[in-house]
C-alpha cells in the first residue's frame, strides 16, 4: 500500500540530515544487541525508499505485518531520543529542562545542596533568557526542597522564593492571556479574513477589549511585550487598520533589535515580525521602506550566524518569497516579477511537507494575480484552478471568494466566453453558500453577466458606469477589502483608457508617491 510521504515515521526519517542519520546509527549501536534489531533494519529500508510503500517493507521480511505498528512506534521514539541528544538541537530551553531533570534526580536521592546549586544557576539563565515558565518551575522545585531541608545559608530564603514565585506567576499569567488573545485573533483572520461590515467590526472590538488583560507597559518583559504587539497586530489586520499594523510590527522588530540575544532563542518570532512589517508596508504602498526592510531581512537571514533548522528554513523561504512577489505588486511592475514564479514554484516542491496547504494556495493566488497583471490570462486561470478545485481547503474564505471573482474577470479578459455562464452560476452558488456576497462582488458579477446584452459600441460606456459605482466603494472601510485582492478599479480604467492594467497601476503609484 503506497501512502506517498504521508506516513509520519517515513516523513521523520526523510527529514533527517546525513549527520543525524549517522548519529542515530551510532546511538543504536552503543549496545551490540541492537545491531540486528528489527527497528534498525526498518530504518535502513525506509531510508532507501523514495516513497512510503508498506508492501516493500513487508516483502523484505524484516518485520511481520502484526509487528509493524509496534516496531514503527519504537523506531519513532528512538529517533526522537537520538535527535534530542544531537548538538544541533540543543538550545537554552532544552538545556534548562535537562538541568531541571538533573536537579529533580538529585533531590530524590537526598542530595539537596547539589540540587539547589543546579537550580540556582538554571534559574538565573532562565530569567535572562525570558524563559519565565521554566523559571517558575525551578522556583517551585526550590520551594519544595527548601521546605524539607533548610540550608540557612541565605537569610529570608523563604520570603525571597515566595516573592520570586509571585512575580513570575504574574508575568506568566499576563503572557498567557496575551498569547491566547493573539492566537484567537489569528484564528479568526484565517477563518474570515478582514471584517466585512460594522457588525463584525464591533464584534472584533468587543472581543479584543474583553480579553485584553490590564498591564503596565513598564513592567512587561521581552516576552510579554512580544505577545502584546502580536495581539495588537492581528487586531489591526482584522480591522484593515494598516497604519497600526505597521506601528506594532515595527515595535515587534525593534524589540529584537533591543534584545539581539533573543534572535537566537526565538528565530521564528523574529522572522514573523519582519514578515508582518513588510506586509503592512505592502498594504500602505510604501515601496521605499518596503525595499529597505526586505533587503535588511534578506541580509540577516542569509548570515552564517543566523540560527537555522528545518522549520526556520521553511518559514524563511515562505516569507521571503511572498514579499519578493509583493515588491512588484506595489507599483504594478508585474512583467518584471514574472521571473520569480518558476523559481519559487520549483523550490516549493522541496518544502511541500513543511509549508501548509493554505500558504501554498496563497502562492498560487499571487502567481495568478501577477500573470493577470502582466496580461497572461491563460496562465492566470491555470493557477486559479489549483485553488478553486481544491476541495479540502477550509481556511480564508476571502481568498477562495476572490479567486473565483478573478477567475471570471480573467475568462472575460482572455475571451473565453464559452465558460462564462457556467462560471457565473458556480460563483454565485459558492458566494451565497459562504455568505460572502457583498456589493463589489455583486456589481462585478452583474456587470459580466450583462455584457452579453451590450452592443459593442456601448461597452466602453458600461465600463465607465461600473467604474463610477466602484469608486464609491474604494474608500468604504469594509467594501474596500475587495481591492486588496483584486484591483478592479485599475482594471476598469485599463479598459476605459485602453491601456494595460500594469501601466494604470504604475501611473497611479507614481502620482501618489513620486
Amino acid at each position: 500500500m503506497t501512502k506517498d510521504l504521508k506516513d509520519n515515521l517515513f516523513l521523520l526519517v526523510k527529514s533527517m540530515t546525513k549527520s543525524e542519520k549517522r548519529q542515530f546509527k551510532l546511538y543504536v549501536g552503543r549496545l551490540g544487541v541492537n545491531e540486528d534489531s528489527k527497528f534498525l533494519n526498518l530504518f535502513n529500508i525506509m531510508d532507501r525508499l523514495s516513497v512510503y510503500d508498506e508492501a516493500i517493507i513487508l516483502k523484505s521480511g524484516v518485520v511481520k505485518k502484526q509487528q509493524l505498528a509496534n516496531v514503527k512506534a519504537h523506531l519513532y521514539k528512538q529517533i526522537l531520543i537520538s535527535l534530542r541528544l544531537n548538538p544541533s538541537h540543543q538550545n537554552t530551553r532544552s538545556q534548562l529542562r535537562e538541568q531541571l531533570d538533573f536537579a529533580s534526580i538529585l533531590y530524590h536521592k537526598g542530595l539537596y545542596k547539589q540540587a539547589l546549586k543546579i537550580l540556582d544557576k538554571s534559574k538565573e539563565l532562565a530569567i535572562q533568557s525570558e524563559e519565565k515558565n521554566l523559571a517558575f518551575e525551578i522556583v517551585e522545585l526550590e520551594k519544595i526542597i527548601e521546605s524539607q531541608y533548610i540550608t540557612r545559608s541565605i537569610s529570608g530564603r523563604a520570603d525571597e522564593l515566595t516573592i520570586q514565585a509571585k512575580e513570575l506567576s504574574k508575568a506568566n499569567v499576563i503572557a498567557s492571556k496575551l498569547s491566547n488573545l493573539s492566537l484567537q485573533l489569528y484564528g479568526l483572520f484565517l477563518k474570515i479574513g478582514y471584517v466585512k461590515n460594522e457588525a463584525e467590526a464591533k464584534q472584533i472590538r468587543d472581543y479584543f477589549q474583553a480579553r485584553l488583560p490590564k498591564y503596565d507597559i513598564n513592567e512587561l518583559g521581552f516576552r510579554e511585550r512580544l505577545w502584546l504587539y502580536k495581539a495588537n497586530l492581528w487586531y489591526s489586520f482584522l480591522l484593515q487598520d494598516f497604519l497600526n499594523c505597521y506601528k506594532y510590527a515595527l515595535r515587534w522588530v525593534k524589540l529584537f533589535e533591543q534584545h539581539p540575544d533573543m534572535v537566537d532563542l526565538n528565530p521564528v518570532f523574529f522572522i514573523k515580525g519582519n514578515n508582518y512589517l513588510l506586509e503592512a508596508l505592502f498594504y500602505t504602498k510604501n515601496k521605499r521602506k518596503f525595499d529597505h526592510y526586505l533587503r535588511k531581512f534578506e541580509s540577516i537571514v542569509a548570515a552564517k550566524s543566523f540560527p537555522k533548522d528545518e522549520n526556520v528554513e521553511a518559514l524563511t523561504f515562505l516569507y521571503l518569497n511572498v514579499n519578493r512577489l509583493n515588491y512588484y505588486f506595489i507599483d504594478g511592475s508585474f512583467q518584471e516579477g514574472l521571473y520569480l514564479i518558476p523559481i519559487i514554484e520549483k523550490d516549493l516542491q522541496s518544502y511541500k511537507d513543511r509549508i501548509d496547504e493554505h500558504h501554498t494556495m496563497v502562492f498560487y493566488y499571487k502567481f495568478a494575480s501577477m500573470h493577470f497583471g502582466a496580461g497572461n490570462n491563460k496562465e492566470c486561470i491555470a493557477y486559479l484552478d489549483k485553488i478553486i478545485s481544491n476541495k479540502s481547503l477550509s481556511m480564508r474564505e476571502d481568498l477562495l471568494c476572490f479567486s473565483r471573482v478573478l477567475n471570471l474577470v480573467a475568462h472575460y479578459e482572455g475571451g473565453y466566453d464559452y465558460h462564462i455562464e457556467k462560471l457565473l452560476r458556480s460563483t454565485y452558488k459558492f458566494l451565497l453558500k459562504i455568505n460572502d456576497l457583498y456589493e463589489v462582488q455583486k456589481e462585478m458579477i452583474k456587470f459580466i453577466k450583462g455584457l452579453q446584452d451590450v452592443y459593442p459600441q456601448d461597452i466602453k460606456k458600461a465600463f465607465i458606469e461600473l467604474h463610477k459605482t466602484f469608486k464609491t466603494y474604494e474608500n468604504d472601510p469594509y467594501e474596500r477589502r475587495a481591492f486588496l485582492y483584486l484591483d478592479i478599479v485599475s482594471w476598469l480604467e485599463s479598459k476605459i483608457y485602453n491601456k494595460p492594467v500594469a501601466q494604470i497601476i504604475r501611473e497611479k503609484y507614481l502620482a501618489e508617491f513620486s
